[in-house]
């Protein structure tokens, strides 16, 4: 796309000519030179228009008060307020109390405290600095960045806005708050997909889950994905979330969060552990229903106790508040102290207590024990 671009100067003659008939006067100042003189003019009433090959705005910026300068061609404009054009549609609306303003035709740049909002969604992003790349559909808002939105509110060094895609990209110590769901995101690089009302993460990411402002709990990976609608977070690489109450720690590759029923769920390997009763259990699936406070685990589950008592089995129903277990499937039970060992196909019982109930399957009925000799645990 190319850009026709008219000198700064004559936009501004133009106007004062326009308006009040009258030509802007220099600025006058007893220690400046001539050619510094000739360098500063205030204006009065500006107006800054861009346009594209096809007559169309990429930009307006009008303002009360300017002084024009021949290096930044305008500079330290008053309440300047303008609109963002994108095929001849307003994309985003820009106010400030007061700013610098360049231009070079292919960009805009201000310069102080910006506001730009989209009033196709009503996003507010601002900043300290804010750039404007038409050619790339690419708004840049920095320096003190803050983005408010009914769904999410943000605080980053730098905000990229690209205005087709209806994507933002914060970056640089980013935290990001949604109502609905209550949570905190903190990250270095997050990615908003505004029409699909996604957020992505694809650096470490810590998300804290609060109900009635207390953080209830918090989810970390090296990657997420939340969709703000459905209200899941999916976590990634070396995921985790931990839970206050009770307080259990579960660790997977990968794990999906849904905060709307709260369940935590993986089809990945999985540990799971209870740190008030010292109890681990891994797997290679699993899910916690987390008002229900049920853990259900699927395939080569081992529970361990903090005195290496054992339960393994093909399948595990772990009620939290009961402190109870039941296995099912190929079900060996082992105990240090006595060391003695128990085979069947259900368990059911307290690991921690290490009183637990061996059955045999319909078909034999009959639960294997064996006893095992002091000298065998001792290694001799």
């Amino acid at each position: 796309m190319k850009f026709y671009y008219l000198p700064l100067t004559l936009f501004l003659l133009i106007g004062l000519v326009a308006c009040g008939g009258k030509l802007p006067t220099v600025s006058k100042n007893n220690n400046s030179t001539s050619s510094s003189q000739d360098s500063n003019l205030t204006f009065f009433g500006v107006a800054l228009e861009q346009f594209d090959e096809a007559g169309r705005p990429i930009w307006k910026v009008q303002a009360k008060r300017a002084k024009y300068t021949k290096e930044k061609q305008i500079g330290q404009a008053e309440n300047p307020y303008g609109e963002l054009y994108q095929d001849g549609k307003i994309v985003y609306q820009i106010k400030a109390e007061q700013a610098d303003i360049e231009q070079d035709g292919k960009q805009l740049f201000l310069k102080g405290k910006i506001f730009a909002t989209d009033p196709s969604n009503g996003i507010v992003l601002q900043g300290n600095e804010l750039e404007w790349r038409p050619q790339e559909d690419l708004l840049i808002v920095r320096n003190q960045l803050n983005g408010t939105h009914k769904q999410l509110q943000a605080v980053a060094q730098e905000a990229r806005v690209k205005t087709r895609e209806q994507r933002v990209d914060f970056s640089g110590k980013v935290v990001a708050n949604s109502a609905d769901p209550q949570m905190r995101m903190q990250t270095e690089h997050l990615i908003w997909q505004i029409k699909q009302e996604k957020l992505i993460a694809d650096r470490p990411i810590q998300i804290d889950r609060y109900q009635n402002n207390q953080i209830t709990d918090r989810g970390k990976g090296n990657s997420a994905e939340v969709n703000l609608k459905t209200k899941v977070a999916t976590l990634k690489k070396d995921a985790q979330v931990v839970l206050l109450d009770p307080p259990m720690q579960i660790v997977s590759e990968s794990m999906t969060w849904n905060m709307n029923t709260e369940t935590v769920s993986t089809n990945s390997p999985v540990r799971v552990f209870h740190q008030a009763e010292n109890v681990t259990v891994t797997a290679n699936q699993g899910e916690m229903k987390i008002p229900q406070k049920t853990v259900y685990l699927k395939g080569n589950v081992n529970a361990i106790g903090q005195r290496r008592q054992s339960l393994k089995s093909q399948t595990l129903t772990w009620y939290l508040d009961k402190k109870l277990l039941e296995g099912q499937g190929n079900v060996v039970y082992r105990q240090v102290d006595p060391p003695l060992n128990f085979t069947g196909e259900t368990a059911v019982g307290n690991l921690q207590t290490e009183d637990i109930v061996v059955r045999g399957g319909k078909s034999s009925g009959r639960v294997v024990t064996e006893i095992i000799p002091q000298s065998r645990v001792n290694g001799q």
